[in-house]
């Protein structure tokens, strides 16, 4: 399907399903109100590059790729590599260490030095919460927060004043189990909360919460901030089984397949330039052919879609109530995930029952890095690593006042920290320089306004990484990268974003350049070196 077709076809999907949409995508949108726009930013969980309709995917999202046809979509947008470290470098504009947040969270069995990986969002960092909030913002925050799961950490202690959700990690959607209760923790406001009942579903109970918080907020003039983080699609494969039976059978062409097709897919719609090839299937994974148990495979895959799909049209019910409230013209709204598809394999006994089937309540699993290979066509590598596979993130911004280009593309780079400095912008905020009596850490974010104006807004001038010794650098088309066991490899972008041509060799000076230029950044905000874990 080529790009024109698309946006036919999500112009049409748009017309049927009523989200509110004002004219069609290319319309003149209306002006802006002359009062400060509300912000709506939505995060997905572990969901791979190319895993929405508008990115090349085969999975059904008409609503987010609605938000596509009315708005921007990013080809060239980055995460922080995995769940907390993105979460802490979204809601701050930090890099995940300078907020605290340079590994996973901290908790109470393995409370963790003060500093740069001590689990928690620190005091020299301020949230968007907390700046909105003192411009008179209501804000509102329903799903997984996973940066500090104290109750001193809690999302109402840093600026949210209505929380619902997942404090702690992956859970089971279809509820707490006994088994989990020593780990796995919810919150209504400040109060723990446990789930209850056969029709408990995590992905539809944010999106319930949302829906409550933007109900509740009415047609107030006080602009709002809410802040959706799914978990979706996160493991373990939970989904209903009529989302399910959508999709099965759907994937016994195998990840080899799907791959091509995404692929082509990206290419008709410009989001990846024909010079760069797809890359070659994971080293780690056998050939589709190969496979004797395609049934579990072709399942595990349908889950995972129906997650998506089920997140899609949760999305589509938020959209629906800012337009029945009147507040979608004014409204921005910002879509991207956390990471990358994920490559684990999880093995939980105690959570997964014997003859239990992916998708089922009783099941614990996930799909595994054959799929998570799919996920992040047309890249390599995935979560927790930083090369492309693993920080490559879909960017959704609709905003129909302001966005006048619909349905376009954007091929500048964007980081997850430049969702803080954006809101205050929106807002009319300057960063401060102190909060609370806490010195603040300078942003290393840059506001995106110019960019969603049809702007060429200046460039990082480099981007960092590091997580779990896997590190990189960008500067311009230029990218140093490295697992954490591995060598450095210079890659121009450019030419060659999937990765695959090693220039390190032939541009010593660059590569040299950029690595001083990455250790200098470590050293500033703390990044442990080899040898110096605590």
């Amino acid at each position: 399907m080529n790009r024109r077709a698309f946006m036919q076809g999500v112009a049409g999907t748009l017309a049927a399903t009523a989200l509110g949409t004002r004219g069609s995508a290319g319309a003149e949108p209306a002006k802006p109100a002359g009062r400060r726009p509300n912000i709506v930013v939505i995060l997905a969980d572990d969901m791979g590059f190319s895993d929405l309709g508008c990115y090349g995917s085969e999975i059904q999202t008409p609503n987010l790729d609605g938000l596509a046809a009315q708005g921007l979509r990013f080809t060239q947008a980055y995460s922080a590599a995995r769940c907390c470290p993105s979460r802490a470098a979204l809601l701050t504009g930090l890099y995940p260490h300078q907020a605290g947040m340079g590994d996973m969270v901290g908790t109470a069995k393995k409370p963790r030095p003060a500093g740069p990986y001590q689990g928690y969002l620190n005091r020299q960092c301020v949230t968007i919460a907390e700046m909105l909030r003192t411009a008179g913002y209501r804000t509102y925050m329903s799903g997984k927060w996973h940066v500090g799961e104290a109750p001193e950490y809690w999302p109402r202690k840093r600026g949210f004043d209505r929380y619902f959700g997942l404090i702690s990690g992956a859970s089971s959607y279809f509820g707490i189990r006994e088994e989990e209760r020593k780990t796995r923790i919810m919150a209504c406001d400040d109060t723990r909360f446990v789930p209850e009942g056969d029709h408990f579903y995590m992905t539809d109970a944010f999106t319930d919460h949302a829906v409550q918080y933007l109900e509740e907020h009415g047609r107030s003039e006080t602009p709002f901030f809410l802040y959706l983080a799914y978990t979706a699609p996160h493991w373990p494969l939970h989904a209903w089984p009529e989302d399910i039976e959508r999709y099965k059978g759907s994937y016994r062409i195998g990840w080899d397949a799907l791959r091509e097709q995404r692929y082509r897919r990206q290419l008709d719609l410009g989001i990846i330039n024909p010079k760069w090839p797809l890359s070659p299937r994971d080293e780690e994974v056998p050939p589709w052919d190969s496979v004797e148990n395609k049934d579990d495979w072709d399942l595990r895959m349908a889950v995972y879609a129906a997650m998506i799909s089920r997140m899609d049209r949760g999305i589509g019910r938020v959209l629906e109530t800012l337009h029945k409230l009147g507040a979608d013209e004014n409204t921005l709204v910002l879509f991207m995930s956390d990471n990358g598809g994920c490559h684990e394999r999880i093995d939980q006994r105690n959570l997964n029952k014997p003859g239990a089937k992916p998708g089922e309540r009783d099941s614990f699993v996930a799909y595994e890095r054959p799929w998570a290979t799919a996920s992040n066509t047309p890249f390599r590598l995935f979560k927790h690593w930083v090369h492309e596979g693993g920080i490559a993130s879909p960017l959704i911004a609709r905003w129909p006042g302001r966005i006048r280009e619909t349905g376009a593309l954007t091929h500048q780079v964007s980081h997850i920290t430049d969702i803080l400095p954006t809101c205050l912008d929106l807002a009319g905020i300057e960063y401060p320089a102190s909060f609370e009596g806490n010195a603040i850490t300078p942003l290393a974010g840059k506001s995106l306004l110019p960019v969603l104006e049809g702007k060429t807004r200046e460039a990082h001038q480099r981007l960092f990484w590091e997580h779990e010794k896997n590190k990189a650098v960008r500067e311009g088309q230029w990218k140093l990268v490295a697992t954490a066991r591995g060598q450095w490899e210079l890659y121009d972008l450019e030419a060659d974003r999937t990765e695959l041509h090693d220039l390190a060799k032939q541009q010593p000076e660059k590569a040299a350049a950029l690595l001083q230029a990455w250790e200098d950044w470590a050293r500033r905000i703390g990044v442990q070196m080899a040898g110096q874990e605590t």
